[in-house]
């Protein structure tokens, strides 16, 4: 068997029947640990697609998995220009929580909405339910390129430094540039940077300056540089690929579930989407992580069943949290169907197939 494969563990979160601002789904959780408790972070999708993120506590049975949730509110409303448009739709979503421990603090990178499409934006807290909001990222120019121009999502943060482009230590996060430039007169152009020969949406990594964050956590929305990790690759991501899980430190280096689409669909709102949505897992270099030591030939959790088949979107799991367990367990929390919120658990393999490797 393949390492990294997902056992799923049951449903923790369905829409509240008697709550609008649930009613088109509660999905893509973000998770946070604190004083032994674990907390989602829900995107909660009122009617038109406008979308909240939640606070719940996860409640577990006796022999330790995950089985509903309490919920206590909301860490962010759409309340910027950033995150709201004129037709009352779009919102905040997705988030991903990391525990930055060069900055001892907790780093939310999500998905802010507004006339312009998606964005990625910062929020920082101290203790999980206080919000602070630093804004967009900015980007400097990559190969002549500002990557502000582009649509971006599956924004997450690593939990300590790597090393940049030059050798440098610096903190990093995952994005996924659409490469679809919006243009005034209403037009939209696919301008792919870099010479990247790959036109699919793909994997990036982007670099931040720790020494600069440090100094203050408002330049932690400063971008420097970006370069390309992964495109798609296998059969079951053949249409784009994207991040998931923020990343995890296991002993080969740093793992994160991300999530490939097969199917395809057209830049026409109108012309409906024939797509699947599965997961697997990649595991890069300690260091320099745009080294890939492994990647899943295979996914590791794909669509089964009813809840996974029949939501908002159709045939949808998509990893966004991940929960560090005992004994090497690792439970995984992810959208079904756009719909509700499952999880899933692997362990940790003591080794990596060396015939897997993609050096």
């Amino acid at each position: 068997m393949l390492p990294f494969q997902l056992t799923r563990l049951g449903i923790v979160m369905t829409p509240a029947p008697d709550d609008p601002c649930e009613a088109w789904g509660v999905l893509n959780p973000a998770s946070a640990r604190k004083d032994g408790d674990l907390y989602l972070f829900p995107r909660d999708v009122a009617e038109g697609n406008y979308s909240r993120i939640g606070i719940a506590k996860v409640e577990f049975d006796d022999a330790g998995n995950p089985t509903g949730v309490t919920r206590l509110g909301y860490a962010l409303e759409p309340e910027t220009d950033y995150e709201r448009s004129e037709r009352g739709t779009g919102g905040v979503e997705d988030p991903r929580i990391t525990w930055v421990e060069p900055l001892q603090i907790w780093v939310m990178a999500y998905t802010a909405v507004a006339r312009w499409g998606p964005r990625i934006a910062l929020a920082v807290s101290h203790d999980l339910f206080h919000w602070e909001r630093l804004g967009l990222l900015t980007w400097e120019p990559t190969c002549d390129t500002d990557f502000g121009i582009y649509g971006n999502k599956d924004g997450a943060f690593f939990p300590d430094v790597v090393l940049d482009p030059d050798g440098n230590e610096a903190l990093a996060l995952v994005h996924r540039p659409t490469y679809l430039v919006a243009h005034p007169d209403g037009t939209v152009t696919l301008e792919v940077p870099c010479d990247v020969k790959d036109e699919r949406e793909s994997i990036w990594l982007g670099y931040v300056s720790l020494e600069h964050a440090r100094a203050d956590i408002r330049h932690l929305t400063h971008v420097y540089t970006s370069e390309l990790l992964a495109t798609p690759e296998f059969e079951w991501e053949s249409l784009k690929i994207g991040g998931g899980t923020p990343p995890a430190l296991i002993p080969e280096g740093w793992l994160m579930f991300y999530h490939g689409v097969t199917g395809y669909y057209s830049l026409n709102p109108n012309v409906p989407k024939h797509v699947v949505y599965a997961a697997g897992a990649l595991v890069m270099d300690r260091k320099r992580p745009t080294t890939i030591v492994y990647r899943s030939p295979q996914p590791v959790l794909q669509p089964q069943g009813e809840d996974e088949k029949e939501g908002i979107v159709r045939n949808v799991v998509f990893p966004t949290a991940i929960d560090r367990r005992e004994r090497g367990r690792l439970d995984v929390y992810y959208g079904m169907a756009d719909s509700r919120i499952g999880v899933a658990c692997t362990d940790t393999p003591q080794h990596l197939p060396g015939d897997e490797k993609d050096l």
